[in-house]
């Protein structure tokens, strides 16, 4: 699933080609679990209205539109943002996924296309497109929130130690189990918590009412820091994440441990363990992390 690094990497990307610009025309595929407003109701609705802002908190995407109302976007497991014109062996299926990328031709829509969004200035489209459907549109009322938004914590990019250890204090749960808790901390998933851990050297199972003050001081800066490089890297592409121009993400070539099962750690040689954390893969060094 992309998290936050992806997200903001996709928000950047993406700002220029949406702000500024009237949507002239929508085309959706069929009523669906990915559709949180009826595609009809976009459709007939979203027309006519320029988009003036892009923003994000945690995961979520936030299209402001020139009316007050807000358009909800949300990545999911394996959906992609991306503009018309854009080429990867990603946005593709088949015997064309297998050519060279020289070769690769531009993406057409297909069955897992389920949102262009064309302007009235004729420039490229932007589309959405979710394999497993687990991504989300929903068009938010002026004035209006989401319960979806209402339950995230404060932004992970933004995260200070004093935040941390207020919400970890007396708690019993591995620290790597609340990391992944969006309403304590909105935007961090399993790739960034194994690898925040290991820059903070905290095991993951430890328990999370353990940490010190310190130790979350060390942990917030480790998220803060680790972040702010992947988003510069675009994120980290492993399976299906795209970049709104076709590119991929650079950031799982700088990967510690997530991942890396078995192999040595590159800061200090120790192979690299996994473990099962509240029903998630994890990864950590026992000499870096050692409690």
């Amino acid at each position: 699933m992309p998290e936050l690094p992806e997200v903001e990497a996709t928000r950047r990307l993406l700002a220029p080609q949406l702000v500024g610009r009237t949507i002239a025309e929508l085309v959706t595929s069929r009523p669906s679990y990915f559709f949180l407003t009826p595609p009809a109701r976009l459709r007939r609705e979203l027309p006519g209205r320029a988009v003036v802002a892009l923003d994000r908190h945690g995961k979520y995407l936030l299209a402001s539109l020139d009316d007050g109302r807000r358009l909800l976007l949300h990545l999911g497991m394996t959906g992609q943002l991306f503009v018309a014109g854009a080429a990867s062996p990603r946005l593709l299926a088949g015997a064309s996924a297998t050519l060279p990328p020289e070769a690769q031709p531009a993406f057409t829509p297909d069955e897992h296309t389920h949102l262009q969004l064309r302007f009235a200035d004729g420039g490229p489209a932007v589309i959405f497109r979710d394999v497993r459907k687990f991504g989300k549109v929903k068009l938010l009322a002026a004035g209006a929130s989401d319960p979806r938004l209402a339950r995230l914590g404060p932004d992970a990019l933004g995260v200070e130690g004093a935040h941390l250890h207020a919400a970890l204090r007396g708690r019993r749960a591995p620290v790597k189990a609340l990391l992944l808790d969006q309403s304590l901390l909105a935007g961090v998933g399993n790739i960034y918590a194994d690898e925040a851990l290991h820059r903070a050297g905290v095991r993951p199972r430890r328990a999370a009412g353990r940490l010190s003050r310190r130790e979350c001081d060390a942990l917030a800066l480790a998220i803060r820091e680790l972040l702010a490089l992947a988003v510069e890297a675009g994120g980290s592409t492993l399976s299906d994440f795209v970049l709104p121009d076709g590119s991929d993400g650079g950031y799982q070539e700088e990967h510690r441990v997530y991942g890396r099962a078995g192999e040595p750690c590159l800061a200090c040689g120790a192979a690299i363990r996994h473990q099962w954390i509240a029903a998630r893969s994890s990864h950590y060094c026992p000499r870096c992390q050692p409690r």
